[in-house]
């Protein structure tokens, strides 16, 4: 008789021990998941903190500006595409002569980079051209 109450309480706490690990979820892995997501939203929220351009000039034989880049994607998740480019053409002296908008249409997968190409009739006198990312899409 007195095993009854020990076997019966023996069963119920096994019962409730396996019932409330079932419930519980692995706070880990819900942290990493928000924090991915987290990532995801910042990355195809702001193109250009994970847009990089670098280039350089040179003139050609009928007179234009040939600038040679690289677009490098730094983000860990998001895909960019339709990069847009403000150009901005100086003289010998820092003054600032014109700017020009510019859409290079590659897609940049995650820590990749695309070479682009363009050509500019530059105005008179121009030394120097800065480039700058201002915008792109995501894929």
């Amino acid at each position: 008789m007195k095993r009854i109450p020990a076997v019966l309480f023996i069963s119920a706490l096994l019962i409730t021990a396996c019932n409330s690990s079932e419930k519980k979820s692995d706070p880990t892995k819900d942290k990493y998941e928000a924090t991915k997501e987290t990532l995801q939203e910042t990355e195809k929220k702001n193109p250009t903190m994970f847009l990089t351009v670098s280039g350089h000039d040179k003139h050609n034989l009928i007179g234009q500006t040939v600038v040679k880049g690289t677009l490098s994607n730094s983000a860990k998740m998001a895909t960019y595409k339709d990069v847009q480019l403000k150009l901005t053409f100086f003289s010998k002296t820092g003054a600032l002569l014109e700017e020009d908008a510019e859409t290079i249409f590659e897609t940049i997968a995650p820590g990749k980079s695309a070479d682009f190409k363009t050509k500019y009739f530059a105005p008179k006198g121009t030394d120097s051209v800065a480039l700058k990312v201002m915008g792109a899409k995501i894929e």
